[in-house]
Protein backbone atom coordinates (compact mmCIF):
# COMPACT_ATOMS: atom_id res chain seq x y z
CA UNK A 1 0.00 0.00 0.00
CA UNK A 2 2.56 2.43 1.26
CA UNK A 3 4.90 1.73 -2.26
CA UNK A 4 1.49 1.94 -4.63
CA UNK A 5 0.61 5.59 -3.06
CA UNK A 6 4.15 6.80 -3.48
CA UNK A 7 4.44 5.37 -7.00
CA UNK A 8 1.22 6.71 -7.82
CA UNK A 9 1.98 10.12 -6.49
CA UNK A 10 4.90 10.10 -8.14
CA UNK A 11 3.44 9.03 -11.43
CA UNK A 12 0.36 11.44 -11.15
CA UNK A 13 1.24 15.17 -12.02
CA UNK A 14 0.32 17.64 -8.85
CA UNK A 15 -2.58 19.67 -10.27
CA UNK A 16 -2.64 23.05 -11.66
CA UNK A 17 -5.55 24.53 -9.85
CA UNK A 18 -5.94 28.25 -8.14
CA UNK A 19 -4.77 27.45 -4.38
CA UNK A 20 -8.19 27.84 -2.41
CA UNK A 21 -9.87 25.11 0.00
CA UNK A 22 -12.49 24.93 -2.25
CA UNK A 23 -10.70 24.18 -5.25
CA UNK A 24 -8.66 21.83 -2.96
CA UNK A 25 -12.24 20.11 -2.45
CA UNK A 26 -13.37 20.30 -5.79
CA UNK A 27 -10.43 18.04 -7.00
CA UNK A 28 -10.89 16.18 -4.80
CA UNK A 29 -14.61 14.92 -4.67
CA UNK A 30 -14.23 13.07 -7.85
CA UNK A 31 -11.56 11.21 -6.80
CA UNK A 32 -13.65 10.22 -3.74
CA UNK A 33 -16.30 9.02 -6.16
CA UNK A 34 -13.35 6.63 -8.04
CA UNK A 35 -12.96 5.40 -4.11
CA UNK A 36 -16.28 4.45 -3.68
CA UNK A 37 -17.29 2.26 -7.33
CA UNK A 38 -16.33 -1.17 -5.35
CA UNK A 39 -18.83 -0.36 -2.64
CA UNK A 40 -21.31 0.66 -5.31
CA UNK A 41 -20.37 -2.78 -6.68
CA UNK A 42 -21.01 -4.51 -3.73
CA UNK A 43 -24.39 -3.15 -3.30
CA UNK A 44 -25.58 -3.77 -6.86
CA UNK A 45 -23.96 -7.80 -6.11
CA UNK A 46 -25.86 -8.35 -3.12
CA UNK A 47 -28.99 -6.83 -4.64
CA UNK A 48 -28.63 -8.59 -7.96
CA UNK A 49 -28.06 -12.05 -5.71
CA UNK A 50 -30.91 -11.21 -3.85
CA UNK A 51 -33.25 -10.95 -6.80
CA UNK A 52 -32.75 -13.78 -8.49
CA UNK A 53 -32.76 -16.25 -5.15
CA UNK A 54 -34.91 -17.02 -2.23
CA UNK A 55 -32.93 -14.47 -0.69
CA UNK A 56 -35.25 -11.81 -2.00
CA UNK A 57 -36.98 -11.16 1.13
CA UNK A 58 -34.08 -10.36 3.53
CA UNK A 59 -36.07 -11.20 6.55
CA UNK A 60 -36.36 -14.46 5.65
CA UNK A 61 -32.82 -15.51 6.59
CA UNK A 62 -32.44 -17.60 3.08
CA UNK A 63 -29.07 -15.84 2.15
CA UNK A 64 -26.28 -18.44 0.59
CA UNK A 65 -22.49 -17.89 1.57
CA UNK A 66 -22.01 -16.10 -1.50
CA UNK A 67 -24.58 -12.81 -0.50
CA UNK A 68 -23.47 -13.07 2.96
CA UNK A 69 -20.09 -12.29 2.29
CA UNK A 70 -20.89 -9.63 -0.05
CA UNK A 71 -22.75 -7.66 1.93
CA UNK A 72 -19.80 -8.11 5.13
CA UNK A 73 -17.49 -6.79 2.31
CA UNK A 74 -20.03 -4.23 1.35
CA UNK A 75 -20.60 -3.32 5.53
CA UNK A 76 -17.31 -3.13 6.41
CA UNK A 77 -16.40 -0.85 3.07
CA UNK A 78 -18.78 1.94 3.88
CA UNK A 79 -17.16 2.11 7.36
CA UNK A 80 -13.67 2.05 5.82
CA UNK A 81 -15.25 4.50 2.80
CA UNK A 82 -16.43 7.36 5.72
CA UNK A 83 -13.15 7.40 7.56
CA UNK A 84 -11.26 7.53 3.93
CA UNK A 85 -13.36 10.42 2.69
CA UNK A 86 -12.80 12.18 5.93
CA UNK A 87 -9.32 12.08 5.84
CA UNK A 88 -9.09 12.38 1.59
CA UNK A 89 -11.07 15.99 2.01
CA UNK A 90 -8.67 16.89 4.77
CA UNK A 91 -5.66 16.40 3.36
CA UNK A 92 -6.92 17.84 -0.01
CA UNK A 93 -7.02 21.07 2.40
CA UNK A 94 -4.15 20.52 4.75
CA UNK A 95 -0.90 19.22 1.96
CA UNK A 96 1.01 21.66 0.42
CA UNK A 97 0.05 22.65 -3.47
CA UNK A 98 2.89 20.49 -4.85
CA UNK A 99 1.92 17.30 -2.82
CA UNK A 100 -1.65 17.42 -4.43
CA UNK A 101 -0.79 14.18 -5.90
CA UNK A 102 -1.09 12.36 -2.96
CA UNK A 103 -5.28 12.72 -3.69
CA UNK A 104 -5.92 10.44 -6.50
CA UNK A 105 -2.72 8.29 -5.55
CA UNK A 106 -4.84 7.37 -2.28
CA UNK A 107 -8.08 7.18 -4.02
CA UNK A 108 -6.58 4.44 -6.53
CA UNK A 109 -4.80 2.68 -3.66
CA UNK A 110 -8.20 2.71 -1.77
CA UNK A 111 -9.73 1.27 -4.71
CA UNK A 112 -7.72 -1.25 -5.67
CA UNK A 113 -7.61 -3.04 -2.02
CA UNK A 114 -11.14 -2.95 -1.45
CA UNK A 115 -11.23 -5.08 -4.87
CA UNK A 116 -8.15 -7.29 -3.41
CA UNK A 117 -10.27 -7.26 0.47
CA UNK A 118 -13.30 -8.23 -2.14
CA UNK A 119 -11.57 -10.91 -3.50
CA UNK A 120 -9.88 -11.87 -0.93
CA UNK A 121 -12.53 -13.06 1.13
CA UNK A 122 -14.70 -14.58 -1.62
CA UNK A 123 -12.11 -16.74 -1.41
CA UNK A 124 -10.96 -17.35 2.06
CA UNK A 125 -11.92 -15.06 4.95
CA UNK A 126 -8.28 -14.76 5.89
CA UNK A 127 -7.56 -14.07 2.52
CA UNK A 128 -8.88 -10.78 3.00
CA UNK A 129 -6.04 -9.33 5.19
CA UNK A 130 -4.05 -7.99 2.79
CA UNK A 131 -7.23 -5.38 1.38
CA UNK A 132 -8.27 -4.64 4.97
CA UNK A 133 -5.16 -4.07 6.41
CA UNK A 134 -3.90 -1.77 3.10
CA UNK A 135 -6.94 0.68 3.62
CA UNK A 136 -7.39 0.83 7.40
CA UNK A 137 -3.52 1.16 7.77
CA UNK A 138 -3.73 3.73 4.82
CA UNK A 139 -7.18 5.25 6.94
CA UNK A 140 -4.44 5.46 9.47
CA UNK A 141 -1.44 6.99 8.27
CA UNK A 142 -3.97 9.98 6.42
CA UNK A 143 -5.41 11.04 9.68
CA UNK A 144 -1.82 11.13 11.39
CA UNK A 145 -1.03 12.98 8.52
CA UNK A 146 -3.91 15.58 8.82
CA UNK A 147 -3.24 16.06 12.56
CA UNK A 148 0.64 16.61 12.01
CA UNK A 149 -0.32 19.10 9.33
CA UNK A 150 -3.02 20.71 11.69
CA UNK A 151 -0.69 21.11 15.00
CA UNK A 152 2.57 21.86 13.38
Amino acid sequence: MIVLVWLLSEAIPAPALPDTPGDRLAYALPWAVVAVLPFFAMIIAVGNARFLSEAIDPTAGKEDQKIVINGRVAENTLQQYVCFLAALLALAVMLPADRLSFVPAVAITFFIARIVFWIGYRIHPLYRAPGFSSTAYMNIFMFIAVLWMWIS
